[in-house]
């Protein structure tokens, strides 16, 4: 008789890595959105390495990693919300949205494209040059937190 094993490693961040994966890569994620926020390809690539090196074990490399990240921003968006009397916005919401491709060199069955949305809303007597910064930081942090759940910890 014949026993074999496989093993995952868990952590308490969530993530399930299986052993024989040791290292990931995030390509560059390009601005293709109608609005361009020129910071944010930057803000949001480097969100992504940032949570990947936190939560993980996993060395970052350049060039043909175990777990690869590529895709792109499609979406940066203000749209009024909450309309009030007189056909006033009480509020506005600033929506980030991404095409992300996941490949995982190790299990190919686990590779995947998916879209991700996420937003904040603030008060319309606020200019969006006024919050942008924060709300863009805080939206990252949403975004790359599902990139993470869908492709490492597998949620």
């Amino acid at each position: 008789m014949v026993f074999t094993a496989c093993k995952i490693t868990y952590s308490f961040t969530g993530a399930s890595i299986a052993p024989n994966v040791r290292t990931f890569m995030v390509d560059y994620f390009p601005n293709r959105a109608r609005l361009v926020n020129p910071n944010l390809s930057q803000l949001f690539t480097e969100g992504l390495q940032e949570k990947l090196i936190k939560q993980t074990s996993l060395n970052q490399i350049t060039d043909k990693a175990d777990l690869e990240f590529s895709g792109q921003i499609t979406e940066y968006d203000v749209k009024p919300m909450n309309i009030s009397q007189g056909d006033l916005a009480a509020q506005n919401r600033l929506t980030i949205g991404i095409k992300v491709k996941f490949t995982n060199n190790k299990e190919h069955e686990q590779d995947w494209e998916k879209t991700f949305s996420a937003y904040e809303d603030f008060d319309s007597n606020r200019s969006l040059n006024d919050v942008e910064d924060e709300l863009v930081r805080l939206i990252i942090v949403k975004l790359t937190d599902d990139v993470f759940n869908a492709s490492i910890a597998n949620w």
